[in-house]
């Protein structure tokens, strides 16, 4: 859903999310869609479950007074919220930033020529990876800073996308992931001014900062750095449900001939039955975050705490500590990243000994740490959090071993377009027998869901030990791979 509108100065608070409650308020009888119909009798397990009130206010979309009409109150809502974000156009999404992501792939393609190459950071999420299937695009890769040290990419630097566009002929486009799963900030503004002075639009996957820019001690959002086309998974980090993410559209040089082609990108891969509770939630994830800074700023103090506790205990170190100007222009005070590997234990199960053992749930881990994300707003039992750590030992599989380590592995050529690769004839062989040949499938460890091989991509021995390291290691997933342990790999047959 989404159409143009600015914002009325007198306007304010969640005009989406009040239209919704007020209708659930009414004493309506409900002889529609959905089937439960807000009715006990109707739906008993799942008003139970879910609460009365929740479910009155899972509506039917296009209803007069709340999204149908001139100047309705879902309308108001994405004018607030470009800008809150500083953006020309904003648009509400319901199948999370993936859709985004699908929206800007699909956008870029019709940007220019069909022929033309995209400029794309190689440490893409699967989501974009999917896009640039759907929309046919010959992606040409920007190699992000990969720090072996933990096993993680940071973002594409100035120099790279300086270097990728001067041997690139004619692209059409530059897309970046930033910050990254890590926090690691890139230079936007940089990206922005060598992108423009290409003559090509900056789309930046911004999904882990939906909450930069509501605090002067967050870093600035890509919009007000000069990027052309934003992600937003406010679901991650802005205060909304799962599954909800906006996109962004600035007010730039290319504004006038992207915003047509992203709302018809929009229109492919929206839904058309559009969850109020999520949109809802959008609307007041926005409101909060813009009155919020009191609340951000006990986060990002929490979080420091946090981080002060494990240094002062002598036997972990924090990541981003070492990070220089190579690595990151900043890094987001709200993630906690923790270097497991400098106390002899094993990341990957050190996560998942804390869910087990303490209830403790961390986002993400690689052999060598973790790392933990503080929601704004959030002020967790930090000593909880630190005794927690400090109880492990390096015994049994929490020990770190060499063995265990898994660098990232380099990518393979691209020697097939991935939309031609994606729906090219293909068989299954043994992982073993797959090095050397083509790769059908887009295959990505998770977490943190980024494609170790994409659909074109010829297939390495380094690859394929990854792969199956990461499905042999605690909570580790291949998304794409055919079974659970990467026994197999499907290889084009052309």
């Amino acid at each position: 859903m989404g159409a143009p509108a600015r914002a009325n100065p007198n306007d304010h608070g969640t005009p989406y999310a009040d239209a919704v409650a007020g209708n659930a308020a009414q004493d309506s009888l409900r002889l529609n869609v959905p089937g439960h119909s807000a009715d006990h009798a109707t739906a008993p397990e799942l008003m139970d479950y879910f609460g009365a009130d929740v479910v009155r206010k899972d509506i039917s979309p296009l209803l007069s007074g709340i999204d149908l009409g001139a100047d309705n109150p879902f309308l108001r809502s994405l004018a607030l919220a470009a800008e809150a974000w500083g953006a020309r156009r904003t648009w509400f999404l319901t199948n999370g930033a993936s859709q985004a992501n699908r929206m800007g792939a699909l956008a870029l393609g019709a940007f220019g020529q069909a022929e033309q190459p995209v400029l794309v950071q190689r440490s893409a999420h699967s989501s974009f990876i999917d896009g640039i299937i759907l929309a046919g695009l010959t992606p040409v890769f920007l190699q992000p800073v990969l720090d072996d040290r933990y096993g993680i990419a940071h973002g594409v630097s100035p120099a790279e996308l300086e270097r990728r566009l001067a041997e690139t002929d004619n692209p059409k486009g530059v897309y970046v992931v930033t910050p990254s799963y890590f926090g690691a900030v890139s230079d936007v503004a940089a990206l922005a001014k060598i992108a423009h002075a290409a003559e090509v639009p900056l789309m930046v996957d911004e999904a882990w900062g939906a909450h930069f820019g509501f605090h002067p001690k967050l870093p600035q959002n890509a919009l007000s750095q000069g990027a052309d086309l934003v992600v937003s998974s406010t679901h991650k980090l802005g205060g909304s449900l799962t599954q909800s993410a906006m996109l962004h559209l600035g007010d730039g040089p290319y504004a006038d001939v992207l915003e047509p082609l992203v709302q018809r990108a929009f229109m492919l891969t929206m839904s058309t039955s559009t969850s109020a509770v999520l949109l809802a939630s959008l609307d007041i994830a926005r409101n909060s975050l813009q009155n919020g800074t009191e609340r951000i700023g006990a986060s990002i103090a929490a979080a420091e705490d946090i981080r002060q506790r494990i240094r002062d205990g002598g036997r972990f170190t924090i990541v981003s500590d070492s990070w220089g100007p190579d690595d990151a222009v900043a890094a987001d005070p709200l993630r906690i990243s923790v270097d497991v590997r400098s106390a002899g234990l094993n990341g990957h199960a050190v996560r998942d000994e804390l869910i087990r053992a303490d209830e403790i749930y961390t986002e993400i881990s690689t052999d060598a740490c973790i790392v933990a994300f503080l929601g704004p707003g959030y002020e967790p039992d930090a000593q909880r959090f630190v005794d927690a750590l400090h109880r492990l030992e390096p015994t049994g599989r929490l020990a770190y071993a060499e063995t265990h380590t898994l660098p990232l592995p380099r990518t393979g050529e691209l020697r097939i377009r991935p939309r031609d690769a994606w729906f090219a004839p293909a068989v299954a062989v043994a992982a073993k027998d797959a090095v050397g040949l083509v790769s059908a499938d887009s295959l990505a460890a998770y977490p943190p869901g980024i494609p170790n091989v994409l659909p074109g991509e010829v297939i390495s021995a380094e690859v394929v030990e990854f792969l199956q390291k990461v499905a042999a290691s605690p909570g580790g997933y291949v998304r794409g791979a055919r079974d659970s342990a990467v026994d197999t790999i499907r290889v084009v047959t052309l």
